[in-house]
């Protein structure tokens, strides 16, 4: 049976709606561009100054984030920074590389020169796609590892949807390296950063005994579910080790179509 409602006065039922507001108010209290913006501890800096400032600091932790681009896009040098933040200051890191595929396996000592503690980055070779699912959900749970680098696999969302709440709740940054990413993985991801070179200047003279300087790259925001996607960030990458041959005489080359996929066939995935 209905209850009456009692009869109220237009004031009274003013001053009852008022403070039913001023109630939901207190419980829920309005967006603000703050409320969207993770705290400092909460981001993974990769130490690019317009990277970061385009991701709104830098990466969130607890996300999938893919760095996409082809092969010499910058993507491993972007890697070994974040890499090295991880290991810095007694942090852990974990490498999940499949040395038989397309992408190879990353140069120790490039990343050492890059600044990672080899002593607390823990690599793990597979051999399959099945093998990254297993390795990163070991990983994942030991809750050790602040930055994971995965290869960008095609993975079921059954999978995804496991790997990214283990990601939450770790807190971890899980990075997918890759040409291209799955629709899968381009779902769950809450980062998506495509890198592509656009001007590259080598070392020494021509031919096959030349090496690769430094390279200028656009990265752009593809997905940010913590920012708004489509801001361009133009970064520097250079080569890391300190021996090799001396940048002098540096010939530039502005990459089109043609050139990019020579530029690709040419380059050797190091950071």
């Amino acid at each position: 049976m209905l209850s009456r409602v009692p009869d109220l006065s237009p004031e009274r039922r003013r001053e009852t709606l008022a403070d039913l507001r001023a109630s939901l108010s207190a419980g829920h209290p309005g967006a603000t561009p703050e409320a969207f913006t993770p705290a400092s501890e909460r981001l993974v800096r990769s130490g690019l100054s317009e990277l970061d400032n385009a991701l709104g600091g830098g990466f969130p932790r607890g996300v999938i984030v893919t760095l996409e681009g082809p092969q010499g896009s910058g993507r491993s040098s972007v890697l070994g920074r974040l890499l090295a933040t991880a290991t810095a200051g007694g942090g852990l890191a974990a490498l999940i590389e499949a040395p038989a595929g397309p992408d190879g396996a990353l140069y120790p000592p490039s990343l050492a020169a890059a600044g990672v503690d080899l002593a607390r980055l823990l690599v793990v070779p597979v051999c399959d796609t099945p093998g990254v699912a297993r390795a990163v959900d070991v990983v994942l749970r030991a809750a050790a590892f602040g930055v994971i680098a995965i290869p960008a696999v095609a993975l079921p969302a059954t999978a995804w949807t496991r790997l990214a709440g283990l990601t939450h709740r770790t807190g971890a940054l899980l990075i997918a390296l890759g040409e291209t990413a799955s629709d899968e993985l381009r779902y769950f991801a809450s980062v998506r950063v495509r890198l592509q070179p656009q001007r590259v200047r080598w070392a020494g003279g021509s031919g096959p005994f030349c090496a690769l300087a430094e390279s200028d790259v656009t990265a752009t925001i593809l997905k940010h579910k913590r920012a708004a996607p489509g801001k361009i960030a133009r970064i520097a990458c250079t080569t890391f080790e300190c021996a090799g041959p001396p940048l002098v005489a540096l010939r530039e080359r502005v990459l089109d179509a043609p050139s990019m996929q020579r530029f690709v066939r040419r380059t050797v995935v190091a950071v």
